[in-house]
């Protein structure tokens, strides 16, 4: 017969061995498909949180396809994925149909942040609007949408069967960091408001009017900036456009030869929107095709109205200081 000490010793150690897998960070709670966690699904993890006025709030959530949309309306919670490939937060909505019975976007998206929150991780995880694979339609359909601030993604795959993909929208004080993420969809797939800083990422569009968007309307030091990343897509693919006012920055990155000769351009709305700033606050730096190199995309740096080193486009710069994710990264390894 097995003694309470030696089934007592075997599951701390099959939980040691959990929180290893799960890259070494000590859970508030865990979701589990298979019934082995706290909860069987991430909105239920959500629910249970209480309002937390300090510190941050770990949910793992091991592998499994989870079906569910995921409404955030908390602050300071760090989602972590036990494997990035095989954790999985699939779901299918089409923007135009939900948008037919309701008054605004809160649930069109897989992923819906309530504004007002902010500070939010996702790491090791995917997350997949796939409306389009199954119904044949690829017009907008979001992956992640929302209202919040201080948001992070790191070595997530964002992927959408149609537009907007991903879309962080709080084009007040919206600032976002994303790091060795793989974007995929149809048109403006990544589409940021605010201020949003991407690096060591791989990027892949379905559409030939535009894979980036941006609106910097609100503040004339809003800016876009893409880093050592790689984009791709259909034979075809365009790279970028915007409506409003918008600032690009693309540095070190490189484009497959489907990329199509189109720069970055102002598509007009209907009605017009004035532009406060000017067309022309799109800046390439070291960028380059796989064998094939545009005149639009060539080093233009000193055009820009602050002058400075590529090696001073940093989080620190485009954040000034208000935000430091960086260092919010290195704190959770620190701390697993």
């Amino acid at each position: 017969m097995i003694s309470k000490s030696k089934i007592f010793f075997t599951i701390v150690l099959a939980a040691m061995i959990f929180f290893v897998e799960m890259k070494g960070y000590t859970p508030d709670i865990i979701v589990a498909k298979d019934g082995s966690g706290n909860f069987i699904s991430i909105q239920q993890a959500i629910d249970a949180l209480p309002a937390k006025t300090e510190g941050r709030y770990v949910i793992l959530i091991k592998n499994g396809i989870y079906h569910e949309k995921i409404f955030i309306e908390k602050s300071s919670i760090a989602f972590i994925g036990e494997d990035r490939e095989s954790t999985m937060i699939v779901y299918a909505e089409l923007r135009s149909n939900w948008k037919a019975m309701h008054q605004d976007d809160w649930g069109a998206a897989v992923v819906n942040i309530k504004e007002g929150t902010s500070d939010l991780i996702f790491q090791n995880l995917t997350v997949h609007n796939n409306y389009g694979s199954l119904y044949g339609r690829n017009d907008h359909q979001f992956a992640i949408c929302g209202g919040g601030t201080r948001i992070i993604l790191v070595d997530c795959n964002i992927i959408a069967d149609g537009g907007d993909a991903l879309s962080l929208w709080n084009k007040v004080d919206g600032m976002y960091y994303h790091k060795n993420c793989y974007f995929e969809g149809y048109v403006d797939y990544v589409c940021p408001r605010g201020w949003c800083y991407i690096t060591d990422s791989k990027f892949y569009g379905h559409n030939k009017n535009a894979s980036l968007w941006h609106d910097g309307s609100n503040d004339e030091n809003q800016k876009f900036v893409i880093c050592n990343s790689k984009f791709d897509g259909v034979p075809g693919f365009a790279l970028g456009r915007f409506h409003r006012d918008a600032q690009f920055y693309l540095v070190d990155c490189t484009f497959s030869n489907n990329m199509a000769d189109k720069a970055i351009y102002h598509k007009i709305s209907d009605p017009p929107v004035r532009l406060r700033w000017g067309e022309k606050r799109i800046y390439f730096f070291n960028c380059h095709g796989d064998s094939i190199d545009y005149s639009w995309h060539e080093d233009n740096l000193d055009f820009a109205q602050s002058k400075f080193s590529p090696d001073g486009i940093t989080p620190a710069w485009i954040f000034k200081g208000k935000w430091d994710p960086v260092a919010i990264l290195k704190e959770m390894d620190e701390n697993k």
